[in-house]
């Protein structure tokens, strides 16, 4: 399962490479200038789109209601005429609700009715002689007699006997009164609700209002009810007789009243159509609202017209517009970092540092237009002051991420830089654009020098607590500012805001500060001071297999740190490369003189193949490294400590006892490069020098530490070992001083306490007291004899300690 595993795991890695060796492949035809343009407009390009994206926003819009209060002024940015359809439409529809319904009076229905009942009546009596003849067949020929309302069945009934005048009259009496009157049909009484306008049928330009005419009409069936009640008062009449009664009358009853649609619209519309279009003019710079106005029907009407004026064409010119300033920032950014000179804690070139600047920009920009929109959208949900301000709930946002990130990363100077250009960008998408830069400047000054070393992860907890509370007192100052009232929740809501802001700076922060130092290789104090773990496995085995090295690169750090500092280098990273700059030398540990306990061993071999070994320290080295992922940056330090110099005392060795036919390559003696290309691995070969010379030193007084120091350094310097690197004459003198005092403050004389012996030390005299040895290497009476190199070289390992020494000249 763990081999199909690896081998899917090793697929998709696969798969992964060349899908980016893909994508890099049309770049990598390109120049490195042309790379760097093309990443410069993209730049510029991302960031105008994070700010004003005219694909998915038409404007900076900001959703008014009437009755809201304007959050900003409001100014038209041109001449604007434009017609407001919605506007328009609005006052459209209000006259056409102002046009009452239209109702048709039919004052005749009454007669009408009594009229149709008498003629069904009198048709039906005379029919009736005719009918009697045949008796016998009286029950359908009587039903066929009635051809009134309600059906011819009812024929059978009223022929069964015959009716007083008295009753008829009463019948026609009762169906004139509960016909009479303003009747409306039942489906119509909606439209009765309120105030109508009633006109007479036969007299089209006699017409009435009537308001509520609900409370004084009848409906149609509460006058039919008010019939069938009226018939069952006649006592003469039978059950059946009411109701064949009521069945033929109520059809008769119909409103008087009716709605007429078609003559309503019509009005409806033609009053609509009186309305104009509801036209808007603005001059340019003319003040729709200012902050704190309430928002009326003509404002919102105004802002309607600027929204549509920003949402056509004037929507390109605006984004084209921000393209131009952004890039102009951007250019502005890139000619800082170009100029801004040597970045001790920044071991990037240029362009690498101004990639760093512009994906710092990018988070914190995409960060300003998400945390705005979530401040517009938490404010929105809010109904109640102080909830429902976007301004307040904008200051939790992380204005100093960008300051507080480059100050962890590079320096102050650059940090303040970044928060600076942030804030500008944070101006350019708030509402209140001043206040927010005042306030974003405040947050990321006090991000870039508020805060120490970056020597512990605390520091970025300690940073955005500091964040946070000058965040809460600015924006209290701004509230103050702006003259709005101190109300205890305002000033709440603003200090909560500002500190939320400062934990957030710090989360974010937190998140965005190891990606950066993996992405771009920055070597942070906090990653050194990990690499410094004398718990890690190689530096523990530098320890046990090599402890002559490992002594020798603690010392190396303590110099070069100080030699650092004097002239304004990066003393921790001079330190921790010491720590690791001789990690090659775990190979073969005996084969160098300060791990040696006795004999040395190169006195069995040939020159050659000592210098091999020697040198395949540094190829080892780097290859160790390599394979424990320590960061290039300390990687450097282990072929650029020795740069291209060569084992002078062993070339000469080997060009001695070469036969006259036999070619010496001064290449196998030469250390692969390259020479120093920053100061502190310049420092760190001028210290690994020094620390070997002086530890061979038998009398390691002032004097003699001047001497050799002095001699490394010219000799350094006349094998051009320091030509790529930006040190300084005067440099290399501060360098010079520092190592003797620190050489002269570790090998300063002991006092001597009366009566005391000390035992003897092992160390013994040979020739004349040129040199003396012990078992730890050779020390050296003169600081002459000690053997440096034309390059500045200590080689210790060349010298033959199974040899009188005086076999050993000057010249060798």
């Amino acid at each position: 399962m763990s081999n199909r595993s690896d081998q899917g795991d090793s697929s998709v890695s696969k798969w992964f490479d060349g899908l980016l060796t893909r994508l890099k492949a049309p770049f990598e035809k390109l120049s490195d200038n042309h790379r760097f343009w093309i990443g410069f407009a993209l730049l510029s390009l991302i960031t105008t789109l994070l700010i004003y994206n005219p694909f998915w926003r038409s404007a900076d819009e900001v959703a008014f209601k009437e009755g809201d209060i304007a959050h900003e002024t409001i100014i038209s940015p041109a001449d604007i005429y434009f017609v407001d359809e919605a506007e328009t439409e609005r006052r459209r529809q209000a006259a056409r609700e102002k046009v009452m319904p239209i109702f048709v009076s039919e004052p005749r229905r009454a007669a009408e009715a009594v009229q149709g009942f008498t003629s069904a009546w009198e048709d039906m009596q005379r029919k009736a002689p005719a009918a009697s003849a045949n008796r016998a067949n009286s029950n359908t020929e009587s039903e066929a007699l009635w051809t009134g309302a309600g059906g011819p069945e009812l024929g059978k009934i009223f022929t069964a006997r015959r009716f007083s005048s008295n009753e008829l009259d009463a019948i026609k009496r009762i169906l004139n009164e509960y016909a009479s009157g303003d009747i409306y049909g039942d489906q119509d009484k909606p439209f009765l609700e309120k105030e109508v306008t009633i006109v007479d049928r036969q007299r089209p330009t006699d017409h009435r209002q009537a308001s509520q005419p609900v409370l004084t009409m009848t409906a149609l069936s509460e006058a039919r009810t008010r019939l069938q009640t009226g018939l069952t008062q006649i006592r003469s009449l039978s059950e059946e007789e009411s109701q064949a009664f009521y069945a033929a009358l109520s059809p008769l009853i119909q409103p008087s009243v009716i709605y007429d649609s078609a003559a309503t619209e019509s009005a409806r519309a033609t009053a609509a159509e009186a309305i104009p279009a509801a036209a808007i003019s603005l001059k340019r710079g003319q003040k729709v609202a200012d902050t704190g106005d309430i928002i009326t029907p003509s404002v919102l009407s105004q802002v309607a017209a600027i929204k549509n004026y920003s949402g056509s064409s004037r929507q390109v010119n605006r984004f084209l517009g921000l393209f131009a300033l952004i890039t102009a920032l951007f250019w502005i950014g890139w000619k800082f970092i170009e100029h801004r000179g040597i970045v001790p804690r920044l071991a990037l070139s240029e362009t690498k540092t101004f990639a760093l600047f512009g994906f710092i920009i990018l988070i914190q920009t995409a960060l300003l237009a998400v945390f705005f929109r979530l401040a517009e959208f938490t404010a929105s949900q809010n109904v109640r002051a102080p909830m429902n301000d976007p301004n307040l709930w904008s200051f939790a946002m992380p204005f100093a991420f960008a300051s507080l990130l480059m100050a962890l990363l590079a320096d102050r100077r650059t940090a303040l830089f970044t928060g600076i250009f942030s804030a500008i960008l944070a101006g350019l998408m708030a509402p209140k654009g001043v206040d927010f830069i005042i306030y974003a400047i405040i947050a990321s000054s006090v991000a870039a020098y508020g805060i120490g070393r970056y020597r512990n992860r605390q520091t970025v907890t300690v940073a955005g607590a500091l964040v946070g509370v000058f965040s809460a007192l600015v924006s209290i100052a701004l509230i103050a500012f702006s003259q709005q009232p101190f109300i205890l929740n305002t000033i709440l809501l603003a200090i909560a805001c500002g500190l939320a802001s400062g934990v957030i700076t710090a989360a974010v922060t937190a998140v965005f500060l190891p990606i950066c130092e993996s992405l771009f290789g920055v070597l942070t104090d906090v990653k050194l001071l990990e690499l410094s773990n004398a718990d890690l496995p190689i530096l523990g085995q530098l320890a046990l297999r090599a402890p002559g090295t490992n002594q020798h690169s603690h010392a190396v750090g303590q110099l070069a740190e100080e030699a650092c500092r004097v002239v304004g280098g990066n003393g921790l990273l001079a330190r921790i490369g010491a720590l690791y700059h001789d990690i090659g030398k775990t190979a073969a540990p005996e084969h160098f003189v300060e791990n040696q306990h006795g004999r040395n061993p190169h006195d069995r071999l040939k020159p050659a193949q000592s210098a091999k070994i020697i040198i395949s320290h540094v190829t080892y080295g780097i290859k160790l490294a390599k394979e424990m992922g320590l960061p290039q940056r300390i990687i450097d330090f282990i072929p650029q400590h020795h740069g291209t110099r060569t084992l002078h005392y062993f070339l000469k060795r080997a060009q001695a006892e070469a036969r006259d036919d036999q070619e010496i390559s001064e290449n196998d003696f030469r250390y692969p490069g390259p020479k120093p290309q920053f100061r502190e691995a310049a420092i760190m070969m001028i210290a690994d020098s020094c620390e070997a010379a002086a530890r061979s030193l038998a009398e390691p007084n002032p004097e003699n530490i001047r001497f050799i120091v002095t001699k490394i350094i010219d000799a350094i310097l006349s094998d051009d070992q320091l030509d790529e690197c930006d040190l300084t004459l005067r440099e290399l003198t501060q360098i010079r001083e520092s190592m003797i005092r620190s050489l002269v403050a570790i090998y300063h004389s002991r006092v001597d306490y009366p009566g005391y012996t000390p035992p003897p030390s092992g160390q013994f005299k040979i020739a004349d007291g040129a040199i003396s040895n012990d078992p730890h290497g050779t020390k050296y009476l003169n600081p002459a004899d000690i053997p440096i190199s034309k390059g500045g070289e200590i080689e210790d390992e060349a010298v033959d300690r199974s040899t009188p020494p005086n076999r050993l000249g000057k010249g060798v």
